[in-house]
């Protein structure tokens, strides 16, 4: 049997990569970058072999799709900030069983869901980018599930979290999920991005993330999961979203009781909020 051992809401800015680089910038996302380098060690404390991503920046438009790929390797450029992410080298093994297995458990209830084994499918920068902190040297199977979700129902993607944590238990993995994506998302507009590299686009998305962060450390789940829809859309929740339905859903819904660890203070980057947290789970 297979167990879920680790469960996040992680960033990806793309600006941690200049964090790396001399500049005005340098370590400006350090405290990112240490979130999610820690979630790495404790995936090695707990003996995870495998990390699914569900992925705000790989966008679908009818479906749900995983990348059932049994490795993944290439060198990618972002096509929507090529100033940030530049000739990225990655190589990791992929979790091919498990992808087709989720589909299938997924199509079972009734909901289009496909794993696809296609070696030119490559994966987005919201896998990208975390494993490149969690998991530089591959150690860690990955497996990327779309959830920049425009057309899809909130319910179903409750719905797939559940599969995904009901294909690894039944499984022989121990696994990691990861929802890869900001809060608010509402990003800076075209001029005014430069100088809010550093800053969030408006006074509401703040609190209204901050007030999220509030419920989740006190365990308010499912105070947090009634206002997670009007949230998404009010609040412009990246991939709308979807990526932090499919972790609820893997944790229980609004069952669960547990309280979130924050890892990383909420930061602003770009107009947009973000923040790594990890999930208790039950032993």
């Amino acid at each position: 049997m297979g167990k879920l051992s680790l469960a996040a809401k992680i960033t990806h800015v793309p600006s941690m990569f200049i964090s790396e680089m001399p500049g005005p910038h340098h370590g400006c996302r350090q405290p990112a970058i240490d979130g999610l380098t820690e979630i790495g060690r404790r995936c090695d404390a707990l003996g995870v072999d495998t990390i699914v991503v569900f992925d705000t920046h790989w966008l679908v438009n009818t479906a749900y799709h995983i990348n059932a790929r049994e490795r993944y390797a290439g060198i990618y450029t972002s096509n929507e900030f090529p100033h940030f992410i530049q000739d990225l080298a990655y190589d990791y093994r992929g979790a091919p069983d498990l992808g087709d297995e989720i589909a299938r458990l997924v199509s079972a209830e009734g909901i289009r869901m496909m794993a696809h084994h296609v070696d030119t499918l490559e994966p987005e920068y919201g896998t990208l980018v975390p494993m490149r902190y969690i998991n530089a040297d591959g150690r860690f199977r990955v497996l990327s599930i779309a959830a920049w979700c425009p057309w899809h129902e909130m319910e179903e993607s409750f719905r797939i979290g559940r599969a995904v944590r009901r294909a690894i238990e039944e499984g022989g993995c121990n696994a990691a999920i990861l929802a890869s994506g900001s809060l608010s998302h509402r990003i800076h507009d075209n001029n005014a991005a430069p100088a809010g590299i550093h800053t969030i686009s408006d006074e509401f998305y703040r609190q209204v993330d901050l007030r999220v962060l509030d419920l989740w450390r006190a365990g308010r789940n499912e105070e947090f999961v009634k206002m997670l829809p009007l949230y998404s859309r009010l609040c412009h929740g990246e991939g709308f979203m979807h990526d932090t339905a499919m972790l609820f859903g893997a944790l229980g819904g609004d069952g669960y009781d547990g309280r979130a660890e924050i890892l990383t203070d909420y930061f602003t980057s770009s107009g947009t909020g973000q923040v790594n947290a990890v999930f208790p789970l039950a032993a």
